[in-house]
């Protein structure tokens, strides 16, 4: 251990945590990664650049945003059908420009939108802050699709998640093992700044059982964190993208998007 690491503490389990790295962040910042010895989760260190990281919110080599959403939107839909309530409201945290509450609303979904980075282009109208303050509760599931590694303090982010709903639906990709040197993974994005945290499956369990929640994961980057237990053979079959569809096919639900036309422009689209 260097003395580099003595004030640094895992932001998940609270270990002493050890220095792990440098890597030029931004292209032009060297910055410290520190790795916790117990759960293995990776942090930087206070990270002073996020300002300028997200002047671009989405960053540009994020080329699979839109498949992205699209294939997280059919997931999300199973899993909800069968193991919540369809007809309760849905946010999705992080929620970037607004693309999946779009789809989620178009397939009958009652989906929000929160981001504090990035412009609501798709779903304007839905959004979290939008609704009045007595009414942003009462939620059934908060999705955060490619957030948590972005996540200065993610216990504090996801006590906030919590507040808004006992469940969280989330993709993030969970570090090899051994852990690839800072630079040579293509998840750590070191150019772009945004990816600060990177989580291990010993992290995300040491999440569930500070907060009293059951959790399943699929792989390495499809994970749920909820007070509800969720049978993880189901979590893998609603994870998996041609069962999905299947599910969505016999469960399908009426599109919200004639009411939210409505409600947008006070026309009627018939």
């Amino acid at each position: 251990m260097t003395d580099l690491a003595l004030d640094q503490f895992c932001h998940i389990c609270e270990s002493r945590c050890e220095l792990f790295g440098t890597g030029l962040v931004l292209n032009k910042y060297n910055v410290r990664f520190f790795r916790c010895p117990q759960c293995r989760f990776i942090q930087s260190e206070k990270p002073f650049w996020l300002g300028e990281a997200y002047e671009i919110p989405i960053a540009k080599a994020d080329i699979g945003y839109i498949g992205r959403n699209i294939d997280m939107s059919k997931i999300t839909r199973a899993l909800i059908s069968l193991a919540f309530d369809p007809n309760k409201r849905f946010v999705d945290y992080g929620g970037g420009y607004g693309m999946f509450v779009r789809l989620m609303r178009d397939a009958g979904f009652d989906f929000y939108r929160y981001d504090r980075h990035c412009a609501n282009l798709f779903a304007q109208g839905f959004d979290w802050n939008d609704l009045p303050d007595n009414d942003r509760q009462s939620f059934e599931l908060v999705t955060a699709f490619e957030v948590f590694e972005h996540l200065p303090n993610p216990l504090q982010e996801i006590q906030s998640m919590l507040k808004i709903a006992p469940s969280i639906l989330f993709s993030t990709v969970l570090l090899p093992e051994p852990a690839p040197r800072l630079g040579d993974w293509w998840y750590h994005a070191l150019e772009y700044g945004q990816h600060i945290a990177f989580y291990s499956q010993k992290s995300l369990a040491i999440i569930a059982k500070k907060f009293g929640l059951h959790l399943c994961s699929k792989g390495d980057s499809i994970h749920l964190l909820s007070r509800r237990e969720v049978s993880p053979a189901l979590f893998r079959l609603v994870t998996h993208p041609a069962l999905a569809c299947a599910i969505n096919y016999f469960r399908s639900r009426p599109s919200l998007l004639p009411a939210d036309f409505l409600k947008i422009t006070g026309h009627s689209l018939k």
